[in-house]
């Protein structure tokens, strides 16, 4: 009797527990309905601030397809979106918690930016080149960092890449503030813009970051489901165990795979920098690391859902914009309304995949 009421205290009131798998036709209604949930309750949001939500959703697409360069400036927010997003799914396929894709863009985009700012005068392609590796270099090498803490003394992951992102954030600072503070800003902080011979090229019009990020949506692709480092990934993020009993070696799959993971954001920073910005600042970042979380989990980390997700992030994160700017609605306005969409899609995800178990009297489930 002791022993079952020692049970009975130990198991939570309320557990989460894995659904079994449903089909498709059922995942795809519950989405649809969820979307139209999220509209709702959108909807009800913007009429309690004093608006039409018909005309706030109508300009939220038009904002982001009216003109030639409405959708020029679409697909350049979906650019480094798209290349994070690429990054940390690599990572979560291996289990391993990478909270840290904002660290990772920002060390690609200081590694990056120094080649630009002081070497400018190079040939064109091979800075690019070079700039192009010195990101790879600079994100890998930021998410290896936490990946040996991880298999030398078994640190936990969340909270070290998170705390990584802050430092290579105050890293920006330091460089702005000092070494690479432009001489001619009047005193003001700022790193000076960078000559256009370092700035990437643009093809249609937007800078070549948006054919590196399909790029690489086919090579990650390849990557996790064609090569024999992909099969090795996706075991280890089953069981590490099973990993271990069939002779692999799990300490060297963790460290290669947050290094492509940190290389891969280390490519959107670069780009970001050098393609968008054509400089270095603290915003080189701008939260596309944490979002590039949200756009992986709600692509189940699959590389062709992520391009199509990323690309409509962006539609709502640009149409957005523009309704500040026509309705003078305020930023906080805007992220509250795009809040309540994403709760919405993010808990039908949520209750797809996973329920609610009550114990029951007795301590039965």
């Amino acid at each position: 009797m002791s022993t079952q009421t020692g049970y009975m205290s130990r198991e939570p009131l309320l557990r989460v527990v894995k659904r079994a798998e449903k089909p498709t036709r059922q995942i795809m209604l519950l989405r649809a309905e969820a979307l139209v949930f999220a509209l709702v309750a959108g909807g009800v949001f913007i009429l309690l601030i004093g608006y039409n939500p018909f005309e706030i959703y109508g300009t939220i697409l038009s904002g982001a397809f009216r003109s030639k360069m409405a959708i020029q400036a679409t697909v350049k927010v979906m650019i480094p979106l798209l290349i994070s997003s690429l990054g940390v799914t690599l990572a979560f396929k291996m289990k391993f918690w990478n909270i840290g894709a904002e660290g990772q863009i920002i060390a690609g985009a200081i590694c990056a930016s120094y080649f630009a700012l002081y070497h400018s005068s190079w040939n064109h392609v091979l800075l690019v080149t070079v700039m192009f590796l010195a990101g790879i270099v600079g994100g890998g090498l930021w998410g290896l960092i936490p990946a040996l803490f991880r298999v030398k003394w078994g640190t936990n992951e969340t909270l070290f890449t998170l705390m990584l992102n802050y430092i290579a954030l105050h890293v920006v600072n330091f460089l702005r503030d000092g070494p690479w503070k432009d001489p001619g800003s009047q005193g003001f902080p700022k790193i000076a813009r960078f000559d256009k011979n370092a700035a990437l090229d643009k093809l249609l019009g937007v800078q070549i970051g948006w054919v590196v990020a399909l790029a690489l949506a086919a090579l990650v692709l390849f990557y996790l489901r064609s090569t024999k480092h992909g099969y090795e990934i996706s075991v280890v993020g089953e069981s590490s165990d099973t990993a271990r009993y069939a002779g692999m070696d799990v300490k060297k799959i963790v460290l290669r795979t947050m290094f492509l993971s940190g290389a891969v954001c280390g490519i959107a920073g670069m780009v970001q920098a050098t393609g968008s910005d054509i400089t270095l600042t603290n915003a080189v970042a701008g939260g596309v690391g944490f979002t590039a979380i949200i756009v992986a989990w709600l692509s189940r980390l699959n590389p062709v859902t992520i391009v199509i997700v990323s690309f409509l992030f962006s539609v709502l994160e640009k149409g957005s914009s523009v309704v500040q700017s026509s309705f003078g609605l305020s930023t906080d306005c805007a992220d509250v309304l795009q809040a309540v969409i994403l709760f919405f899609v993010l808990g039908c995800e949520f209750f797809i995949r996973y329920g609610f178990v009550v114990r029951k009297k007795g301590g039965a489930a």
